[in-house]
């Protein structure tokens, strides 16, 4: 399996820098298991009924350093299930970046993002191209490559089919050589 282009309209647009992830879903509400009830809550402190205006395949963007904060994973659990498919940001957050790759979700880093879209913008990001495009104004920006392995973490769908992929691998290439 490898990465299919993407296109998806712009759902919210995280303007600041730092965002803090626990506050898509509210910090009170971050020990809460149940994806639905997660779902139903997510960015209902900045637009009630945010949750019910989500397209499956639309994208976030944000700025510098999203993610910012714990690496918690129920926001981005929360919208997932909404169907949000990637997160374009100036940047991220390390230990946010390392925890939704690992899951196989997408978020790509595209300096000069938050200047060249708007809410409701039809992004592509185009892998081979290494490129985010905007249908709205034409304009395209370069997008930071993936490392191998993690270009492979999001080819396999996260890390668990990553590793399971590469020790078949190697144990296949072992059997040939014995």
């Amino acid at each position: 399996m490898s990465l299919v282009n993407l296109r998806g309209r712009v759902a919210w647009v995280f303007a600041e820098d730092d965002f803090d992830i626990d506050l898509i879903i509210g910090v009170r509400n971050i020990k809460i298991t149940d994806v639905k009830e997660l779902a139903a809550l997510a960015m209902s402190d900045y637009m009630p009924g945010f949750a019910s205006s989500v397209r499956k395949g639309d994208l976030l963007v944000g700025g510098s350093n999203f993610g910012y904060g714990h690496p918690h994973y129920p926001a981005m659990r929360a919208m997932r299930h909404l169907g949000i498919s990637c997160v374009i940001a100036e940047s991220f957050s390390p230990g946010f970046f390392r925890g939704e790759m690992s899951m196989g979700f997408p978020l790509v880093s595209c300096p000069g993002i938050l200047a060249a879209a708007e809410r409701g913008d039809e992004l592509d990001v185009n892998w081979d191209a290494s490129e985010v495009s905007n249908a709205r104004s034409g304009q395209r920006l370069p997008l930071q490559p993936f490392s191998s392995s993690e270009r492979g973490m999001l080819d396999a769908g996260g890390l668990i089919p990553y590793l399971k992929a590469r020790f078949a691998e190697e144990k296949n290439a072992q059997a040939r050589a014995a």
